[in-house]
């Protein structure tokens, strides 16, 4: 930009929609990932950063071949509305907080096939909060357990629902239920006929392994580490998928993977040693700002649990 200190005067809601955008894009660590989470193209993420450096007077963000990176002044604005959502969400918050009848938005964030598992009563949990703040507005959707993280950490969802796989500062779990998940192989696949006998650890370490492609806790990874890893497939759904094929093994939950279990379609392998615990939570963020609405479907999950 030119330099020069010029006043940028009022901050209106344009302004609030490209800065928004302008933190996705830092986020997100670039215009091409910020894309699909804004659902907009990357050219008209460019025009919007651009206007948001022309009102700011002032150079956010290099682009290039040298991939995306923000400038000094860049950082500063981008702590800078990280504050400035924050206030704003802890406005929210108290006016919401002086109105007895509880209106207002609930945002949670589902990891997988966690919002139907049975255990979890998330909509038994609904179905209680609804009926003592029947004017929120719920939003509800899937997402990857990091980016969930993700979410809560900048308090973007009140609550998410994950696998435990590590532990955050600025993070409350609270726990839910436990998963065992168990090594499965499909009707088709060479291991399917073998007895407990032929199923020795040479064999099965040889046979192609779908995982879920991330850095998981050591429990699972002291498994994956001795296996033949030739695909990854983060959901359930599409990591079962693969294993149906007759290509791969992989693990599941015994609860996800039971009707194709009591089907003839899969079979457990190695029951007694390959398998591992996997405890399923509930995440908020841990702040000072209250939240009547959070705390409420919180303390509603707590009844039930």
């Amino acid at each position: 930009m030119n330099g020069i200190s010029i006043p940028i005067g009022q901050i209106g809601d344009y302004e609030i929609k490209q800065l928004k955008i302008f933190k996705t894009v830092v986020d997100c660590g670039g215009f091409s990932a910020a894309e699909t989470e804004l659902n907009i193209s990357r050219s008209t993420i460019s025009i919007h950063i651009s206007n948001l450096e022309s009102r700011l007077n002032l150079s956010l963000c290099r682009r290039g071949r040298a991939g995306f990176s923000l400038t000094d002044e860049g950082s500063v604005v981008y702590d800078a509305t990280i504050k400035l959502f924050g206030e704003l969400e802890d406005f929210r918050s108290t006016i919401n907080n002086l109105d007895s009848s509880m209106t207002g938005k609930l945002s949670l964030a589902f990891s997988d096939t966690i919002s139907l598992d049975y255990r979890a009563s998330i909509p038994r949990a609904i179905e209680r909060f609804s009926r003592l703040a029947s004017e929120v507005h719920i939003t509800a959707e899937v997402a990857r357990m990091t980016e969930i993280e993700r979410l809560v950490m900048n308090e973007e969802t009140d609550i998410g629902f994950i696998p435990y796989h590590r532990s955050l500062d600025g993070l409350n779990y609270k726990h839910l239920y436990t998963d065992a998940c168990y090594l499965y192989c499909a009707e088709g696949n060479p291991l399917f006929s073998l007895s407990s006998d032929e199923l020795t650890d040479k064999v099965i370490n040889s046979t192609p392994a779908v995982h879920a492609g991330f850095k998981a806790h050591d429990n699972i990874n002291i498994h994956l580490a001795r296996m033949n890893q030739k695909a990854t497939a983060y959901s359930y759904e599409s990591r079962l998928a693969l294993i149906l094929s007759s290509r791969f093994i992989g693990f599941l939950p015994e609860h996800y993977a039971r009707t194709h279990v009591d089907s003839g379609k899969l079979k457990v392998i190695d029951q007694e040693k390959r398998y591992y615990k996997l405890d399923i939570m509930a995440i908020t963020r841990n702040t000072v700002a209250t939240s009547k609405i959070r705390d409420r479907f919180v303390q509603v999950l707590q009844s039930i649990f």
